[in-house]
């Protein structure tokens, strides 16, 4: 199974889950049987209390985040209970009283209440299926018939796991210089195995510590022949595992603990990144460097990404903004095979061992910098950073091809590509895409393509509404990727009506270029200007904002200086800056149009210069199905 999940009602108790092949008879067996041993033993008290662990880290580290809480976030959790009836406490409270039920979680209290959960004589199943013929009632009515088989082997091993007994990364690295990096009080300490921290000890945010790990070359290191692996590694990396731990090892040795293991593939680099506590950091860092330094290759995550990756492929054409999650990056890098979403075709040549092939050699490549921002020790956590990822091997450099490779841009025409979903058939969705640029040279530029795209958004959100008649919300934003130097898009897309597809076209072409001849007033700048002052403003009172704006300056030192300009760069502007940025960006190249209507219909096109909700839209022909597109 993919995934399973038990919730609980005012009169009735759900189990969730999610066959990974057609066998869905065996899938249900197995969770029919979980159920079954849980209503047939009691649970242990070495159970009980890994699950008590869990909870009470919870709520403890909600009590140290108390003090930097968000007042948007205290407000949605009174609206919340109050729309269920129920109320809210101060996380000292709830601490309180759950510490104060600690000897009601009992092996005998449990099982009845594991029991109570599951009485009742009424018995109702629902089973989707995306291929016709799969199942059907009576099928799931004698499935549900049959008696439970009870496997006791379900349940997790009692013996615990404590980071005390795993093996060391690697004899401890040496610390070859540490200097302060020249903004706040941030750190940089250097080890003789190529290894860079940045480390910013503070008390911003009490108990809180974020680690993020950057090292390989990220969306460069695939080609045709290994890009299905990459967002199979996206979901089966971490739950490989790392030495002689799998997942339900790793899930043990975390009890009690806030750790994470977020894994991301971005434009030019791999990451990890974990919100932590001050007492786990140590262990975070040994959890990253472990699974650099020894990586497990367990099989059964690879198999579990394959068969999900197949069974949400064909959900994506349900819906506008699922062909758009699937296909638009694809489009936008001139159809580059490393942004492909697979198809079940593509999938079929997955493999847990190919899948160890390539990612193998990947771990190993690149330099690595770790950033540690938050409230930590700063002496205890050196120590551990050369304990863990100095004391790593030196790395193998990213091979020149791949470290050039930067997605291209689609020499594009006049018409719109045009796709289609099994959708609603009022729904259609339209994009349009210009490319920019990339790296850190022109990142002030970059900066200042955000108020550009802004004055874009709040002009196309006003024309949408004037000529469509309608409350639409488009979205228009600029990427710009630092860490390569090109492959920037600045993107905007809206979800409409099929027959507003044309106007939306229409409009998006006529602010772009009305902003490259004309400049806008000074008025319309600073209705941008001032809400993106004070986000920056807001946000740079976390320690987040800092790392992810300093995260690549052990690389190129050049980031730190930029920062220093980064509030006058979003919040200070001029309308010839704009209309230069907009004659730029707007008329050099022929923008990618894309189309997504139902299936069945043609586009529309646009009657006269006067197109509004009384015009009778006139229909494109209908033109050869062309082959499938797919793409991320």
């Amino acid at each position: 199974m993919q995934q399973d999940d038990i919730s609980r009602s005012t009169d009735a108790t759900f189990v969730s889950f999610a066959p990974i092949t057609a066998d869905w008879q065996t899938a249900l067996a197995d969770v029919r049987a979980v159920i079954a041993d849980a209503l047939a033993t009691p649970p242990s008290q070495e159970e009980i209390d890994r699950e008590v662990a869990e909870f009470d880290v919870i709520f403890a580290n909600q009590v140290e985040q108390s003090s930097v809480q968000a007042g948007s976030e205290l407000a949605d959790n009174i609206v919340n209970a109050v729309d269920i009836r129920e109320t809210v406490a101060s996380p000292e409270t709830v601490l309180a009283v759950f510490r104060g039920m600690q000897q009601r979680f009992t092996p005998e209290e449990l099982f009845e209440r594991t029991r109570m959960l599951f009485a009742g004589d009424v018995l109702r199943s629902v089973y989707v299926t995306p291929g016709v013929g799969e199942a059907n009632s009576e099928a799931l009515r004698l499935a549900l018939a049959s008696e439970a088989a009870v496997d006791a082997t379900a349940r997790l091993a009692a013996a615990s796991i404590s980071f005390d007994e795993l093996p060391p990364v690697g004899p401890a690295g040496e610390v070859v210089d540490e200097r302060l990096l020249g903004i706040l009080q941030v750190e940089q300490v250097d080890f003789a195995n190529g290894t860079r921290a940045l480390l910013w000890s503070n008390n911003a945010e009490p108990g809180r510590v974020t680690v993020r790990v950057r090292f390989g070359s990220g969306y460069r290191a695939f080609d045709a022949g290994t890009a299905v692996y990459a967002p199979i590694g996206e979901i089966a990396l971490v739950g490989s595992g790392i030495g002689e731990l799998g997942q339900n090892e790793i899930d043990r040795l975390a009890t009690g603990r806030k750790l994470g293991f977020e894994f991301e593939i971005d434009d030019g680099v791999f990451t990890f990144t974990a919100q932590t506590r001050s007492e786990d950091v140590a262990d975070q860092l040994y959890l990253f460097a472990a699974k650099l330094g020894m990586p497990r290759w367990d099989p059964d995550p690879v198999i579990r990404a394959k068969a999900a990756a197949e069974l949400a492929y064909n959900t994506f054409s349900t819906s506008p903004a699922g062909i758009i999650n699937r296909d638009l990056e694809y489009l936008v890098t001139n159809r580059d095979p490393r942004f492909a979403t697979p198809s079940p075709e593509a999938l079929q040549q997955v493999t847990p061992e190919g899948f160890r092939q390539v990612w193998e050699p990947l771990l190993r490549q690149g330099p690595i910098e770790v950033l540690v921002f938050g409230e930590f020790d700063r002496d205890a956590i050196v120590d551990k950073l050369a304990e863990t990822f100095g004391a790593l091997p030196p790395r193998e450099p990213i091979p020149p091809a791949v470290a050039a490779r930067v997605p291209d841009f689609p020499a594009s025409s006049a018409e719109p590509t045009v796709l289609t979903h099994r959708g609603d058939a009022n729904q259609a969705a339209a994009v349009i895409a210009w490319p920019s640029g990339g790296g850190v040279t022109s990142i002030r530029e970059s900066r200042q393509l955000e108020i550009l795209t802004q004055l874009f958004n709040n002009r196309l959100l006003d024309a949408l509404r004037e000529r469509a008649g309608a409350s639409y919300a488009p979205q228009v934003f600029s990427n710009w990727p630092t860490d390569i130097e090109s492959g920037g898009t600045i993107t905007a897309l809206a979800q409409l009506e099929p027959e507003f597809v044309p106007v939306f076209f229409a409009e998006a072409d006529r602010i772009a270029r009305d902003l490259a001849e004309n400049p806008p007033s000074a008025d319309e700048l600073d209705r941008v200007t001032e809400p993106l002052a004070q986000l920056i403003r807001r946000a740079s009172t976390g320690n987040t904002f800092w790392l992810y704006n300093l995260e690549g300056a052990t690389v190129d030192p050049r980031r730190v200086s930029l920062l220093r300009s980064l509030l006058q760069d979003y919040s200070q502007t001029s309308p010839q800056v704009m209309q230069f940025l907009a004659d730029r960006y707007f008329t050099q190249r022929t923008p990618l149009k894309l189309a997504v209507i139902p299936e069945g219909q043609t586009l529309a096109t646009q009657v006269g210069r006067q197109y509004g909700p009384d015009a009778v839209p006139a229909v494109r022909p209908a033109q050869p199905a062309a082959k499938e597109i797919v793409g991320r």
